[in-house]
C-alpha cells in the first residue's frame, strides 16, 4: 500500500461529507415539495402540474445522486479504498459532463427561452379584455401580481386591459419616486414596466446567479476529482 497524505485524505473526507450533507438538504426539500399539502396544490394547478411536478421528481433523483456519491467518497477516503474512490471519481466526472453539456445547450436556447415566454404573453394578453369566467381568474391573477410587483398589464402596459382597464387600473396606479418607473395613461399614473418584461427580466437575473453558482460548483467538483485520484493514486494496488 503506497503513502497516503493525510491532508489529501481529510480535505477528501471533508469536502465529502459537505456534498453529502448537501444532498440530504436537496432530498429532503424536494421531498417535501412532492409530498406535502401547499406542494401538492402547486402541483395540482392547471398552469403549472407537469413542470413542477418533473421539477420535484429531478430534484430527488439528483440529491439522492449525491448523497451516494458524499457517502462514496466520504467512506472511501476514510477507509482507503480504491474501488469506492473509483466509483465516486467516475460519478462526479459524469455529472460535471452532463452540468456543461446543460450549460451549453441553455446558453444556445437562451433568445428560444426569451422568444417563448414573449409568444405566451402575446396569446394571454388577449384574455385581458375579455368577461368569461375563465378570464376573470387570469385577470384577478395578474392585478395581483401588478400589486405585488409594480407592474402593470402584460406586454404594452396598460393598454392591455382594454375596456378592463377601470375595473383592474387601480392595481396599475403609480406611488414610485423614479420618474422613468412611471408614465401617464388616460386618468391615470401607472407603472411603465409590464408584467411580462417584469418576468423576463427576474429570469435573466436569476440566470446570471445560477451561472455563478454552476460555475462555483463546477470549481469545487474539480478537486474533488483532482483530490480523489490524487488519493486513488497513492493508496495503490492491493
Amino acid at each position: 500500500m503506497g503513502v497516503v497524505s493525510g491532508f489529501i485524505k481529510y480535505s477528501m473526507f471533508v469536502f465529502n461529507f459537505i456534498f453529502w450533507v448537501c444532498g440530504s438538504i436537496i432530498l429532503g426539500i424536494a421531498i417535501y415539495a412532492r409530498t406535502s399539502k401547499i406542494g401538492q396544490e402547486i402541483i395540482r394547478g392547471e398552469a403549472s402540474g407537469m413542470n413542477t411536478r418533473t421539477a420535484a421528481n429531478l430534484l430527488i433523483a439528483v440529491g439522492t445522486i449525491i448523497m451516494v456519491l458524499g457517502f462514496l467518497g466520504c467512506c472511501g477516503a476514510l477507509k482507503e479504498n480504491r474501488c469506492m474512490l473509483l466509483l465516486f471519481f467516475v460519478g462526479l466526472l459524469v455529472i460535471v459532463i452532463i452540468q456543461i453539456v446543460v450549460g451549453v445547450v441553455g446558453l444556445s436556447f437562451k433568445t428560444k427561452i426569451e422568444k417563448a415566454f414573449k409568444k405566451s404573453f402575446e396569446h394571454e394578453v388577449m384574455t385581458l379584455s375579455k368577461d368569461d369566467p375563465q378570464s376573470q381568474t387570469f385577470q384577478k391573477n395578474l392585478e395581483k401580481m401588478q400589486e405585488k410587483f409594480k407592474c402593470c398589464g402584460l406586454i404594452r402596459g396598460a393598454a392591455d386591459w382594454g375596456k378592463n382597464f377601470n375595473k383592474y387600473g387601480g392595481s396599475c396606479e403609480c406611488t414610485s419616486s423614479v420618474l422613468n418607473d412611471c408614465v401617464d395613461y388616460p386618468g391615470k399614473h401607472v407603472y411603465r414596466e409590464s408584467c411580462g418584461q417584469h418576468i423576463i427580466n427576474y429570469l435573466k437575473k436569476n440566470m446570471v446567479i445560477v451561472a455563478g453558482v454552476a460555475f462555483g460548483v463546477a470549481v469545487i467538483e474539480i478537486l474533488g476529482l483532482i483530490f480523489s485520484y490524487v488519493l486513488w493514486r497513492q493508496i495503490g494496488p492491493n
